[in-house]
């Protein structure tokens, strides 16, 4: 970050500072755009929900009630740097590490929200085995057409803001590089107990997919919309389309509170998406062919209100749909994976450069991994690709458009088991 970063437009260089990350990205933030007045957070943290997942009460909605996602975010991985088990006193550094976080700012999209998750190499180190109540296999491929690398990091810290110095702030704070924070004094970092091993970055919300399209998998003609969320240009987590926070959540076993989280990166391809395929035909691909055919979606799709409007037109029968059409969409499919009318997953997925490409991170919260297996088994169309005319890739959804690059599986405990648990706290 130097002089010649003032004439970047404002989103753009806050994305950038986002993704470089350190003590020198997050200054020349401040430098650029002053420290955001960001209320400090409760002097009582007990009062804090026992779930860590339970972000919606405190995200922002729009017009139509739907969540709004936190537009900057952090993706930490780190694996534990001792050896055998952790100790009382690595447990008390790391819970105090997470505490001054929540002490420094307040939770919600103008402060700070962030999770804590174990993978299930974290708790291979253990004699003992996770209750019934958890599902957590080790990741794998979940499509006969993807070879993903599993990630098999111990720990990911998902750290959420609309500012990005607060994302970046709180990032150095746990590496051990920040002595306050908001103006409130950090007690202990994670140095010497966790080793960070990777880190992912991204933001979703209007505006800054638009700023942030000079990447690999988009072409020249800067075809993304200022009003779109997320780089395929329209609007997703219709409220009606998302598992509730209780449907995901954990209801049995020491682990009763938390949720399970899937990570996955994934590269995008939009040339043709943009540059051959018509706006009808992306309407098709990314709700159902009926939502193009009757001008159902107007610009992003802000016009759906709290739902995609998949009815049984579109869902009844999707192999069916796929003989007649030749072609089905990524909502119609997704649509049919559902319990009691309930979707089984809460999305809370962002786009990302890193790498200098376009990319999705698609984190998703269920009860269980297996939920979230087979959302996706949904989502492949494999059945139909069997049964029509319909490609498994081509014409089925968006899937010929991305590439599934990495998949990891974790455990978000509630909050009073976050820091370094063993597999049965009990």
């Amino acid at each position: 970050m130097t002089e010649s970063t003032r004439g970047i437009p404002r989103r753009e260089f806050v994305k950038a500072a986002v993704a470089i990350g350190g003590s020198a990205a997050l200054s020349a933030c401040l430098d650029r755009g002053g420290s955001p007045d960001v209320a400090t957070g409760p002097d009582d943290l007990s009062t804090l929900p026992e779930r860590q997942h339970a972000w919606n009460d405190v995200l922002s909605t729009d017009e139509h009630g739907n969540v709004l996602a936190a537009r900057h975010k952090v993706l930490l991985y780190f694996d534990y740097a001792g050896s055998g088990t952790p100790s009382a006193s690595e447990r008390e550094q790391v819970e105090s590490a997470l505490r001054s976080l929540e002490r420094a700012y307040e939770r919600g999209n103008q402060g700070l929200l962030f999770t804590v998750g174990y993978s299930p190499s974290y708790f291979d180190r253990f004699d003992g085995t996770l209750p019934d109540a958890v599902d957590l296999p080790a990741p794998e491929p979940l499509a006969p057409f993807e070879d993903p690398e599993p990630d098999t990091q111990d720990v990911v810290i998902n750290l959420a803001s609309d500012h990005a110095s607060v994302v970046l702030a709180a990032g150095e704070a746990l590496l051990g590089n920040r002595d306050a924070l908001n103006g409130v004094d950090v007690e202990a970092s994670l140095s010497g107990v966790l080793e960070r091993v990777d880190r992912r970055t991204g933001f979703v919300g209007e505006g800054l997919p638009a700023d942030n399209q000079d990447v690999q998998g988009i072409p020249d003609s800067e075809p993304v919309p200022e009003e779109s969320p997320m780089y395929m240009g329209f609007k997703s987590g219709f409220k009606k389309n998302q598992a509730s926070e209780d449907r995901v959540t954990i209801r049995e076993g020491p682990f009763a509170g938390g949720t399970t989280q899937h990570v996955s990166k994934l590269r995008l391809h939009l040339d043709q998406w943009y540059e051959q395929d018509s706006r009808d035909q992306r309407v098709a691909k990314m709700f159902c062919p009926a939502h193009a055919a009757e001008d159902r979606v107007e610009g992003v799709g802000d016009n759906l209100g709290t739902d995609s409007a998949m009815g049984d037109e579109c869902t009844e029968n999707v192999t069916e749909y796929a003989r007649e059409q030749g072609m089905v969409g990524h909502s119609q499919k997704s649509a049919t994976a559902r319990e009691d009318d309930s979707p089984l997953i809460l999305r809370r997925d962002f786009d990302s450069t890193d790498g200098g490409e376009a990319g999705l991170h698609f984190l998703a919260l269920q009860r269980t991994i297996g939920d979230f297996a087979d959302t996706r088994k949904a989502m492949n169309g494999t059945d139909v690709a069997e049964e029509s005319s319909v490609g498994q890739r081509v014409n089925n959804g968006i899937l010929q458009y991305m590439t599934v690059e990495r998949r990891g599986n974790f455990l978000l405990p509630p909050r009073s088991q976050r820091s370094l648990p063993s597999p049965n706290p009990s």
